[in-house]
């Protein structure tokens, strides 16, 4: 079950050589570079438009359509982001049964996360570890 998780992460962002065996191998690998089009392969993948997508990575959406554009490497800390928001959206699909109602939960308000939505939270590196908590409560039948 783990390794088809990291399988998923690593079909929606496209890198086909490498291995992902633990969020740990996500520093390695952002370390050595992952192309900007990643970017674009987990839009179309999640059905998120270039708006929402530059918010999660909290950058402007003309930023975005330069990197997209010039498709280079991007730096390692938006490459960690992407793929633990990868992660996160894999997961919250695996917990939600299927991607529309993962969305729909994505843009409620929910009080164990203060009554934020976790959409927004997305966009901070404490907010993905929150958002992944409640998640794993909704997955273990605890209320959230």
């Amino acid at each position: 079950m783990i390794k088809e998780h990291y399988k998923k992460v690593r079909g929606v962002i496209g890198v086909k050589q490498e291995t992902i065996q633990s969020s740990f191998d996500y520093i390695q690998l952002a370390k050595r570079g992952i192309r900007a089009n990643s970017i674009a392969n987990f839009s179309r993948k999640f059905n998120l438009n270039k708006e929402a997508t530059a918010s999660l990575l909290d950058i402007s959406e003309p930023t975005l359509y330069r990197w997209l554009k010039n498709n280079k490497n991007l730096d390692r800390n938006f490459a960690v982001k992407l793929l633990e928001i990868t992660d996160v959206f894999i997961y919250g699909v695996e917990v939600f049964k299927n991607k529309e109602n993962f969305i729909k939960w994505l843009r409620l308000p929910n009080t164990s996360l203060g009554g934020m939505e976790p959409l927004e939270l997305l966009e901070y590196p404490t907010g993905i570890s929150k958002v992944r908590d409640v998640l794993g409560r909704i997955e273990h039948g605890i209320f959230s």
